[in-house]
């Protein structure tokens, strides 16, 4: 795993000259990046740094690093020579591996035509049985790895077209076996968040435990992972919201659990203390295989 200042400085400057994070947008705290890139907080903060004296974020006390512009404020001339300097060592490297000078200008420009998709860093989607779930493994990844990707359910195959990699639990990868040949295909392991568990399980005197979500077919998945993952001997009850109605079970019941997609509704009607928001965590194995397509470039 690299986690120099330099690497992780240069690996945040591409996401941002991409896009990944957007002008005004508050970057990870070096704590949780570091803990994301199993680095420590120190390197990070000296990367952040480095772009910090670039122009392309700045530190507010109380709120971080935020992007302050999409390039770096460097001049022509001072780009040209860092430029120039890169080139010239991959140069010596290349030639060294006995490239001639057709193979490496062959080189070149493919992986320029490769680069002209500006969008390559986002181009990652997480797939779940149902849109609320596949939104709950973003959620985790992003937060565990750092990386984002966009939503897609299991019907949603023909969409895949749109991404180069997709985070695929492993339940769903015969399914999207095919994608292999064209993108990455990463398999991901994942349960319900251990902090989650056990704030459920230390709730006492629990006889009834009620799942708001948004989508219908949600529900019995998640039922049948809240059974496996906790020993209750109480009872579930379960519904999906609908417009601004919450169903009614809510009133009676001792916990609520809720989906991110139905946290707004859920948390404007339940008071704090009878909700607990589920959440997803990746096994450490899918975090590192993240971690090695999609930061160890």
């Amino acid at each position: 795993m690299k986690t120099s200042a330099k690497y992780i400085a240069d690996r945040i400057r591409l996401m941002i000259a991409t896009k990944q994070f957007q002008v005004g947008e508050t970057l990870p705290s070096t704590r949780e990046l570091g803990q994301q890139l199993e680095s420590s907080f120190h390197t990070v903060r000296k990367a952040y740094h480095i772009l910090a004296d670039e122009g392309l974020i700045r530190g507010e006390r109380g709120k971080g690093f935020i992007v302050e512009r999409q390039n770096t404020n460097l001049d022509k001339a001072d780009r040209l020579e860092i430029g120039a300097d890169k080139m010239r060592k991959l140069l010596e490297e290349l030639i060294g591996y006995g490239l001639d000078e057709s193979e490496i200008d062959e080189l070149f420009q493919e992986q320029l035509s490769f680069m002209d998709w500006p969008d390559r860093i986002e181009t990652c989607a997480s797939i779940g049985e149902t849109n609320e779930l596949g939104r709950m493994l973003a959620d985790a990844i992003k937060k565990e790895v750092g990386v984002r990707s966009k939503i897609l359910n299991a019907n949603q195959y023909n969409e895949t077209v749109k991404f180069d990699a997709l985070f695929v639990p492993v339940q769903l990868v015969n399914k999207f076996r095919e994608f292999a040949e064209k993108g990455r295909l990463l398999p991901i392991v994942y349960s319900i968040n251990p902090d989650t568990l056990l704030s459920i399980v230390d709730r006492a005197a629990i006889d009834t435990i009620g799942l708001v979500t948004a989508d219908d077919q949600s529900i019995p998945i998640i039922i049948d992972e809240l059974k496996v993952s906790i020993k209750f001997g109480g009872s579930f009850v379960a519904g999906a919201t609908y417009g601004e109605s919450l169903p009614l079970f809510v009133r009676e019941t001792d916990l609520i659990l809720y989906t991110s997609e139905s946290a707004k509704l859920v948390e404007k009607k339940i008071p704090e203390r009878r909700r607990i928001m589920l959440r997803y965590s990746i096994s450490e194995q899918s975090a590192e295989t993240i971690r090695a397509e999609l930061w160890d470039q």
